[in-house]
C-alpha cells in the first residue's frame, strides 16, 4: 500500500502553479507565485553599480533575499532583523545562485539585480516556489530594461525552475506540501535549467539513508515536474501585460 496523498494527486503530480505579473507597483518585477497553498511575492530590483569584488569587470550580479512574513504559518512568525536564521541565510544563497545561472554577467553589464522573496503563506516548497517565480520576475524587470533601450537584449540565456521531490514509504512523490514534507523519510530539493541540467541538488535523509537508485528515481521524478513549471513560465511570460 503506497502513502496516500493528503490532496489526492498522483505521485508525480505537480500542484497548481500561477504567476500573477505586475504584482506590485513599484517594482521592476514583481510576481505573485503560487504552488497550491504557498504564495511568495518576487519582488526584482536593478540598480546601478555591483559589489566591490566586480567593479570595472563590466560583469553584473544578482543576490536574493528570502524572508517569511510573520502570517505565513499557524503560529506566527518572528520577524528576522539584523540576525538571519542559518535556514534564512542558506535558501537565500540557494535563491541566488539558481537564478545566477540564468544570466550572462557580461551582458548585464555593471548592474545589481535584487530579488527579494517574501513569503505569504507557507505550505512547504517556499524555497523551490522563490527560485520559479523569481525566474519571471526576473525576465519581466530585464524585458522593461530592453524596451527603454538600456540594454541591446535580455542577459537571460536560460530558464531555471526548483522542485521538491520526497521519499514516503521508499517512494517518490513530487511537489510535497507540509504533512507531506513532515513525513517524508528523504527529502529533495532540486533545481535545473531550460535544457534540464541539474543546477543544485539538496538531498537529506531525515531518517536513516537512501539509495543511489532511489536518488535515481528522485530525479526522474524532479525532471518531469521541472518540465511542467518551465512549461507554466513560458506561458506566463508570452502573456502581455
Amino acid at each position: 500500500m503506497s502513502f496516500q496523498r493528503p490532496d489526492g494527486r498522483q505521485p508525480n503530480q505537480i500542484r497548481p502553479i500561477s504567476f500573477d505579473r505586475q504584482f506590485t507597483k513599484f517594482a521592476s518585477g514583481s510576481v505573485l507565485a503560487k504552488s497550491g497553498d504557498t504564495q511568495v511575492l518576487c519582488s526584482v530590483t536593478i540598480k546601478p553599480g555591483v559589489p566591490r569584488f566586480l567593479e570595472n569587470t563590466g560583469q553584473g550580479w544578482l543576490t536574493a533575499e528570502y524572508r517569511m512574513l510573520p502570517g505565513s504559518t499557524p503560529q506566527r512568525q518572528e520577524r528576522e532583523f539584523m540576525k538571519l536564521s542559518g535556514r534564512t541565510q542558506e535558501i537565500q544563497r540557494l535563491i541566488g545562485r539558481s537564478l545566477r545561472s540564468c544570466l550572462d554577467m557580461q551582458l548585464l553589464g555593471e548592474r545589481t539585480i535584487l530579488v527579494d522573496a517574501d513569503v505569504l503563506q507557507a505550505d512547504a516548497g517556499t524555497r523551490t516556489t522563490s527560485i520559479t517565480g523569481g525566474f519571471v520576475a526576473v525576465a519581466d524587470a530585464l524585458n522593461k530594461l530592453v524596451q527603454k533601450g538600456e540594454l541591446e537584449r535580455s542577459p537571460i540565456i536560460r530558464q531555471v525552475a526548483a522542485v521538491s521531490v520526497g521519499l514516503l514509504e521508499g517512494e517518490p512523490f513530487l511537489d510535497l506540501n507540509y504533512l507531506e514534507d513532515v513525513a517524508a523519510e528523504i527529502d529533495c530539493n532540486v533545481v535545473m535549467n531550460g535544457d534540464l541540467n541539474i543546477i543544485e541538488i539538496q538531498g537529506t535523509a531525515e531518517e536513516g539513508s537512501f539509495s543511489r537508485s532511489q536518488l535515481n528515481q528522485i530525479l526522474d521524478v524532479a525532471e518531469t515536474g521541472i518540465q511542467e513549471l518551465l512549461e507554466a513560465q513560458r506561458q506566463a511570460l508570452v502573456r502581455s501585460h
